[in-house]
């Protein structure tokens, strides 16, 4: 069947070259008669916490975890949906019912094999339950039929226009039944050590160091993967992270792992290749969140002093130089579907700032001070702890001293997440092709979730606004949807309880080696089954 495309790839893609002053030639990993073998060294960011994005979907952990568990479906450079554990799939005219015609012959690593339960073990107890976006994107499934082993049927109790774009690896990545049902999902010592059935076998997770991967010789794609393996290096200091691309140690730093000052080393390089399509599928957004429980900051007028007072022109150009867009509101520009660009702004204003908090009752005393303020954000991401540093500097000009708090990242999960022991947290979340998946998750009051990573866990509750984005998720007609989707725009941005900062640009670099035979619109969770490296010259 022919899916919605919600993003304009094309758009998108030349911006993103814009900003680069790249032509698209540079941007290509494409390549034609492909090499067998050898290990490709892959950097991240951050070392992951888990490698289930079935049940945490931050960026580091499904850049691994991609490699070794599938979705029913990946997608192109222009965001179609593209066959991989499901062949085909159907929508009756209503939007009631969906089925899937899954792929025979696959096995998972450990030799069992694959089959429809699988799906619908994984869909009930893990994407609708412990999903960050599951109880959005999967929340109308209510029954499923599984007429043979490679066919499930979901019946739904309202149309899910958005569904189609969520089932790769990413957003529906499907676990081995046989090894989880029974378990405590979420501390199932395979989350650490996956069985999955994608091209490439986990073998070892060295802490500190790496995670080794090694060629599936059972891959059910025939011929694939070309590589024999792959080694996903955990280097921590951003510096050096461009001396191992450069000495040939890896041979690709995925996910804007290179601070955007060193990018400009490789552009025009014949020895080197820029992606900057990887990430289209995420439309993110780099944004400061507001601890809503937490006096000051439970009265939206001390929020929207704070928002007055952070120029987000001045972040973008100092913090990401440029690699990216001012926001304007939860829906990135990318998403023009839905994006509304009238939305209530922010704009410079330091006397309005201050005004704002003296009519909160937070008048400044005679050093000038207000309160103080615990800003958190995960270590090791450059863009994030410099955007932290920024809003430091901001906000002291109005009064508010901010406590910077910079953790390793497994413990800015647990504080974000789990405690909430935050007054204010910077980060960046990925929006999605539609705002029900990516959007709504961060404001409904269904999901404050603790424990739950990328959910509410800004304690923010409207029912309003809850009534609203519910009716959008299940809105047949595509004119009232977007109309529902663009006034609860206007109800957060009025409420600020996130104040969305920059739409950042990913970008991937890596050697002129580094080939693969596809360009992918979610390339930053590709498989990596059609990827090979080209001979030393």
């Amino acid at each position: 069947m022919e899916a919605r495309t919600f993003l304009k790839t094309a758009a998108i893609l030349g911006f993103a070259l814009c900003a680069l002053g790249l032509n698209p030639a540079n941007a290509q990993t494409q390549g034609e008669n492909p090499v067998r073998g050898g290990f490709l060294n892959v950097n991240i960011q951050t070392e992951p916490v888990t490698l289930n994005s079935a049940i945490n979907t931050t960026m580091y952990i499904g850049e691994v975890s991609s490699k070794i568990l599938d979705g029913l479906v990946s997608f192109d450079a222009d965001l179609n949906p593209v066959p991989a554990l499901a062949t085909r799939w159907e929508v009756t005219p209503d939007g009631r019912t969906i089925s899937f015609e899954l792929r025979k012959g696959v096995k998972w690593h450990d030799g069992r094999d694959f089959t429809a339960a699988d799906v619908e073990f994984t869909l009930k107890e893990v994407w609708q339950k412990l999903h960050p976006f599951g109880r959005s994107a999967f929340g109308n499934v209510t029954k499923v039929d599984i007429p043979d082993p490679h066919k499930i049927v979901l019946h739904l109790s309202a149309p899910a226009p958005y569904l189609l774009n969520y089932i790769n690896t990413y957003g529906a990545q499907i676990l081995p039944r046989h090894l989880y049902e029974g378990t405590d999902v979420v501390n199932n010592p395979y989350n650490a050590k996956p069985v999955g059935t994608g091209p490439f076998v986990f073998k070892e997770w060295v802490k500190g160091s790496h995670i080794r991967l090694e060629r599936n010789p059972d891959y059910w794609q025939e011929g694939l993967p070309y590589l024999d393996g792959i080694v996903i290096r955990f280097i921590p200091d951003p510096a050096a992270r461009v001396v191992a691309l450069q000495s040939g140690e890896v041979d690709v730093a995925v996910g804007s792992a290179l601070p955007p000052t060193s990018v400009g080393q490789f552009e025009n390089n014949p020895n080197y290749a820029i992606n900057v399509i990887d990430g289209n599928y995420l439309a993110t957004i780099a944004y400061l969140q507001f601890n809503v429980r937490n006096k000051p900051l439970s009265d939206k007028r001390v929020r929207q002093a704070i928002a007055h007072a952070i120029d987000k022109a001045a972040l973008l150009k100092v913090v990401y130089l440029g690699y990216g867009k001012v926001a304007t509101g939860p829906v990135p520009s990318s998403v023009t579907k839905y994006y509304a660009p009238d939305t209530r702004q922010y704009p410079l204003d330091l006397e309005r700032a201050a005004r704002l908090l003296d009519e909160a009752g937070y008048k400044a005393d005679a050093s000038g001070k207000r309160f103080k303020l615990r800003q958190l954000t995960g270590a090791g991401q450059v863009q994030n702890t410099r955007t932290a540093e920024f809003v430091k500097q901001a906000l002291a000009k109005i009064g508010i001293e901010v406590e910077l708090q910079i953790p390793d990242y497994a413990t800015f999960l647990r504080d974000a997440f789990t405690e909430w022991d935050y007054d204010m947290m910077n980060s960046s979340m990925h929006r999605m092709p539609d705002p029900t998946l990516g959007v709504q998750r961060i404001f409904w009051t269904q999901n404050i979730r603790k424990g739950v990573p990328w959910t509410n866990n800004s304690g923010y509750s409207n029912p309003k606004l809850d009534a609203i984005m519910e009716q959008a998720a299940r809105e047949p007609d595509e004119a009232k949807r977007k109309e529902e989707i663009r006034e609860w725009q206007q109800i957060v941005q009025e409420d600020v309880p996130i104040l969305e900062l920059v739409e950042p640009l990913w970008y991937t670099v890596s050697s002129a080696r580094f080939k693969k035979r596809a360009l992918q619109g979610d390339g930053l969770f590709s498989s990596y089954a059609d990827a090979w490296l080209e001979p030393k010259k």
